[in-house]
């Protein structure tokens, strides 16, 4: 690729099938690689987002009458951006530009098209600590009359809180408005604070909140713990919600990852506790066990996660589904999953890519022209950063 270095040929790693939400059943990898390292010293350049390959591959088109495309990874790695502190939340916006929250500086950054980067915006009342700070960041477009808005998810002095801020410029000149409070009073705690935002195709607001070092609440409908919440874009309790107030399902531990498929259907990736990190296929009221049960447990009372990982393979934070994949990124487990077919039915097959090549991995969304990019996370205290850390990755797709 040009102004580029691959950091080698992509192998795919273990492939590994698992029925979904199937009692008891752990993965197990029978086939080894991964994504050859780089030359010692070696760095992967900047290079601006949207910098051609040699042989461009794009998605093939869902055709009307089955799923998406499954969609995998292939080539080599690219670095869009570097010097990142503590990335969280990658935000593309779909007129163009790309916003990355920073967890403990509280900033909002702009990745401009050459690779470099600015401040668009301090969100103010950020009191970062332990997992907190500024986290999950969302996009809702102008409908006319109110104006565009870049919500975000935080952690103040007293509690957890969702605010949107008014999207102001362009691409390259990025500012946010004054905040203005959407959800107050999600309980707060040096870790399990959830933190991840998004719109589902029913317009409402979603947000993954976690136990905040509260099990039992996890387990109480009433309580904004533990839970998966939904609400208007202006922070009221969503119409159809099952309990009457904010909590679509509840009994999570530490929910940080949310998308939805071809199908409309929720998935959330959440972090276990000493054994199992947890892909759940979510639905309306549904309880997913925490903390009476942990990982695929095969009670009746509960609902099984789709797919189980061991928290040194895992501990799984963003997640995107492009095409009919789910892509997850995980932090200890310093890899990035495939994880397939979403809707099309039968076995779901899940695949570690990169793994131990680029660090913690944080975030992951659909970026332009059939690429994924995925962002590092070394800087936050707990990895072991490179020069240069942490970068905003990109790779290009291709269907299977």
């Amino acid at each position: 690729m040009p102004n580029a270095v691959r950091t080698g040929r992509s192998r795919r790693e273990p492939v590994v099938r698992a029925a979904a939400v199937v009692a008891s059943v752990t993965l197990g990898l029978v086939l080894a690689g991964c994504l050859a390292p780089a030359p010692d010293g070696s760095e992967l350049p900047s290079t601006p987002p949207g910098t051609p390959s040699p042989t461009p591959t794009t998605p093939a088109p869902p055709t009307p009458s089955g799923p998406p495309p499954v969609l995998l990874p292939t080539g080599g790695v690219e670095v869009v951006a570097q010097g990142l502190q503590a990335p969280w939340s990658i935000l593309r916006l779909p007129g163009g530009g790309t916003l990355v929250s920073e967890r403990d500086t509280a900033n909002v950054v702009e990745v401009l098209g050459d690779g470099s980067l600015r401040v668009a915006a301090t969100v103010p009342g950020v009191v970062p600590g332990g997992e907190g700070g500024l986290l999950g960041l969302a996009y809702r477009p102008t409908d006319g009359e109110d104006p565009a808005y870049v919500y975000a998810y935080f952690t103040a002095a007293s509690d957890n809180r969702i605010v949107r801020m008014p999207l102001n410029g362009a691409p390259g000149s990025f500012g946010l408005g004054a905040p203005q409070e959407v959800l107050t009073g999600i309980p707060k705690a040096g870790n399990h604070d959830g933190g991840r935002i998004a719109f589902g195709p029913d317009g409402f607001l979603y947000a993954t909140s976690g136990d905040a070092g509260n099990r039992d609440a996890a387990q109480d409908p009433g309580s904004l713990s533990g839970k998966i919440l939904r609400m208007t874009p202006e922070g009221r309790p969503a119409p159809g919600n099952p309990f009457g107030n904010y909590t679509w399902s509840f009994g999570h531990r530490n929910p940080q990852g949310l998308a939805w498929d071809a199908n409309g259907d929720l998935w959330a990736a959440e972090f276990g506790q000493n054994t199992w990190d947890e892909l759940n296929r979510i639905t309306r009221g549904a309880n997913y066990g925490w903390p009476v049960v942990e990982g695929q447990a095969g009670d009746a009372r509960f609902v099984d996660p789709a797919l189980q990982w061991s928290t040194a393979e895992a501990s799984p934070s963003g997640l995107a589904i492009v095409g009919d994949t789910l892509f997850l990124a995980a932090l200890r487990g310093q890899r990035l999953w495939s994880i397939a077919p979403a809707t099309a039915g039968g076995p779901l097959e899940a695949a570690p890519w990169f793994t131990g090549e680029l660090g913690r991995l944080r975030d992951v969304t659909a970026g332009p022209d059939g690429e994924l990019w995925f962002i590092g996370n070394n800087t936050d205290g707990r990895g072991a950063p490179s020069p240069g850390d942490d970068k905003l990755f990109r790779v290009r797709l291709a269907p299977r």
